[in-house]
């Protein structure tokens, strides 16, 4: 049987039209597309992140959708290194395939033109110049071209002379200049990427490490080799320590790079601006060479790395080292004692004496905190409790903290503990608590951070400080709100105090009200239907079933006032409970410095701020979701430079293509390829002259040029 012309062509025709696409330029521009979406999710969508962050972001399903096709690690998923790759190999066969047409167009002057058809060019003229021979025409017109910086050639005819001249070759070389630099842009990303690091990994057996502990245990098939071309890590040194394992974050795990040399850390410096902000922070290292074992001092700071065998030093952050810290317990719940803990930032101990399994994790010490104290229209803080609708806008539990929406105030407001609490069942949250109390409002509280996931804003509980600056003071009166008989004692010398003197018989009624309320607000148990008749007899309002057990604070009372109250009564019956209830917790206040053997507090403008601060921050620490509040009472710090370590060969590709590529474009944009042919002709004992300029683009600089040419080389001529 035989095959077909056609037929057996066909192989070859379909290759043809692949390399044809693969190379062609729409192929290429629409790669670029692809990697540009590629580079914006990779922007919008952190990379890098744990699950648990996506899966709180996105929710479970287009999570794990958006895992399995590698968004969270964009620039190392397999698909966007194979499109980058397919760039490369399109934007080479580009090359390839017209660099030779270019270079032969660049060297051609295209002389063979027929002197007919210079007519049909956009640029013409013709003239007659009676007086001058041809020879005389050409030496003329080639000194002309040659002076204003013009390559020409000549071709001698028998009918005459073609002079081709050519200007501004170089826009050719703009094009082959700026494929090339896409190509060694692509090359030097690739270089420098995880490409290397995966291929080694792949080939050498080497896999990701999901663990944890000690970086000396970890096995070696999850390290790289001290020679290994290409890679980009981190490296945490303490102060006084010194470390040569560099670690590479991946997308399912992280490997171990182990350096040539180790890096120690003498000294950790850091600069601050008035404000508190951070205006220079750099590092003072020496660097102890595996194979030499020379020993060479250097400073790293931002923007001004070091450099050793080849690999750059840079200061990437700082971080904490180790610092040692002792807190203080401040019991949030029923039944637990202050204590103290000492512990080490990084470390984990069981927390005791809380009544439930928790395991502390202590994350870190920041001795400088700059924030906005600002107070404009849209700050929050220090809320008057007697303006607040009970039953519509309580919904809200521990308070913003010191950041506002209005001007900005920036102060640095002392140092800060963070850690987490990990429940038995593994969950953790997250606290951040202020060693010393800022003034919010004209009101000095203590703040103390929580957030349940890492993508929630903190929010603060706000406590009052007293005289003394402690916070002792509100404790006390929280200690008291949860004694039933400190209670009762409160509410009989509010009654007694708040009773009109001609009307005795409602001291007992009033004091049945405060006892309610303050039982509310400590979150006991729901009254019995006489209480509640007292309760709504005082107020002046109708009696109705019992509230819900709520856990206390303000909505407590909210809560009682919505089951019990008519709603056409409820803003009326808020105002007076609000009135009893704080004159009651001032009362509550008085009695607990009583019993701590302080003076009590007069009526003041600070006895007043401190009374509505306090009254929101005893309602909001009923939501306060663990036993404990830690504050920092002491620490011996210590720092820890965050180095990025990085051997990097592709960045000399990347810097040549970002020369080349503003080379090229400079001379596409700004240099114009021309041509120009002259034809001189014998006419009458003289020489006929016909001229036509081609241009790549028609300006109206072009116009300009060629009216000049043609008056300099057809002179006054007649046409």
């Amino acid at each position: 049987m035989t095959v077909s012309a056609p037929a057996a062509r066909a192989p070859q025709q379909r290759l043809r039209d692949t390399l044809e696409l693969v190379s062609s330029m729409r192929f290429a521009i629409a790669l670029l597309t692809v990697i540009c979406i590629a580079s914006v999710i990779g922007t919008v969508v952190k990379q890098h992140e744990p699950l648990n962050n996506y899966v709180n972001q996105f929710g479970p399903f287009w999570a794990e959708v958006f895992g399995a096709v590698n968004l969270y690690s964009v620039y190392s998923a397999w698909w966007f290194l194979l499109i980058l790759a397919f760039l490369v190999i399109s934007t080479s066969l580009c090359i390839a395939r017209n660099t030779p047409r270019f270079l032969a167009d660049m060297r051609s002057f295209k002389e063979s033109v027929r002197e007919s058809a210079l007519k049909a060019f956009h640029h013409k003229a013709q003239g007659l110049l009676p007086g001058e021979t041809p020879q005389a025409s050409l030496e003329r017109v080639s000194a002309l071209l040659t002076g204003n910086g013009w390559k020409a050639k000549v071709q001698q005819r028998p009918n005459g002379t073609m002079i081709a001249a050519r200007k501004g070759a170089a826009n050719k070389l703009g094009y082959i200049a700026a494929h090339s630099a896409i190509v060694l842009i692509c090359l030097g990303g690739l270089f420098d990427g995880d490409l290397i690091v995966r291929a080694q990994m792949l080939l050498l057996g080497k896999t990701p490490y999901q663990g944890g502990g000690l970086i000396r245990d970890v096995q070696p098939e999850h390290r790289l080799s001290p020679v290994n071309p290409t890679f980009r890590g981190n490296l945490l040194v303490p102060e006084g320590a010194r470390a040569g394992t560099a670690v590479l974050n991946m997308s399912d795990g992280v490997v171990l790079q182990d350096l040539p040399f180790d890096i120690e850390l003498k000294k950790f410096i850091v600069e601050y601006y008035e404000t508190g902000m951070p205006k220079l922070f750099a590092s003072e290292i020496v660097i102890h060479d595996h194979e030499s074992g020379k020993a060479t001092p250097a400073t790293v700071k931002v923007n001004e790395p070091a450099f050793h065998r080849g690999i750059a030093i840079y200061q990437s952050s700082f971080d904490d080292g180790g610092s040692r810290l002792k807190l203080n317990a401040i019991p949030m719940k029923p039944g637990v004692q202050p204590f103290t803990i000492a512990g080490t930032v990084g470390d984990s101990t069981p927390l005791e004496k809380v009544g439930q399994p928790y395991t502390l994790e202590l994350t870190g010490l920041r001795v400088i905190n700059v924030e906005n104290l600002g107070g404009g229209k849209g700050s929050d803080s220090g809320a008057d409790v007697r303006k607040v609708d009970l039953v519509g806008s309580l919904q809200q539990h521990l308070g913003s903290g010191a950041k506002s929406q209005g001007d900005k105030q920036l102060h640095n407001i002392g140092p800060s503990v963070s850690y987490k609490l990990r429940d038995a069942s593994g969950q953790a949250r997250e606290f951040t608590n202020y060693q010393l109390p800022v003034e919010i409002d004209g009101q000095r509280v203590l703040l103390a951070g929580l957030r349940e996931n890492p993508n929630e804003s903190f929010r603060f509980l706000r406590i009052p400080v007293d005289e003394q600056d402690s916070v002792q003071g509100w404790l006390h009166l929280r200690q008291a709100l949860a004694d039933p008989a400190a209670r009762e004692l409160a509410a009989r010398r509010y009654a007694q105090k708040a009773s009109p003197a001609d009307k005795p018989e409602t001291t007992m009624q009033l004091q049945v009200t405060a006892q309610r309320a303050l039982g509310l607000f400590a979150g006991a148990d729901k009254p019995e239907p006489a209480a509640a008749a007292a309760t709504s007899a005082a107020s002046g309002a109708a009696a109705a079933p019992a509230a819900e057990t709520t856990p206390g604070g303000l909505a407590s009372l909210a809560r009682f006032i919505e089951t019990n109250v008519p709603e056409s009564e409820r803003p009326r019956v808020s105002e007076v409970l609000l009135r009893i209830l704080n004159g009651s917790l001032f009362e509550l206040l008085n009695l607990s410095r009583e019993r701590a053997g302080q003076p009590a507090m007069g009526p003041s403008e600070k006895t007043e701020a401190f009374m509505t601060q306090a009254v929101v921050s005893l309602s909001d620490s009923f939501y306060y979701p663990v036993p404990v509040l830690l504050q920092l009472d002491d620490f011996q710090q210590v720092q820890a430079s965050v180095f990025q370590l990085a051997r990097a060969p592709g960045k000399k590709l990347v810097y040549l293509g970002a020369v080349l590529l503003i080379l090229g474009v400079f001379a596409m944009l700004y240099v114009r390829e021309r041509r120009l042919w002259v034809w001189v002709e014998a006419q009458d004992q003289g020489s006929r002259i016909t001229t036509a300029l081609s241009t790549t683009r028609r300006t109206m600089d072009a116009d300009t040029e060629f009216e000049l040419l043609k008056k300099a080389i057809l002179k006054d001529a007649a046409a």
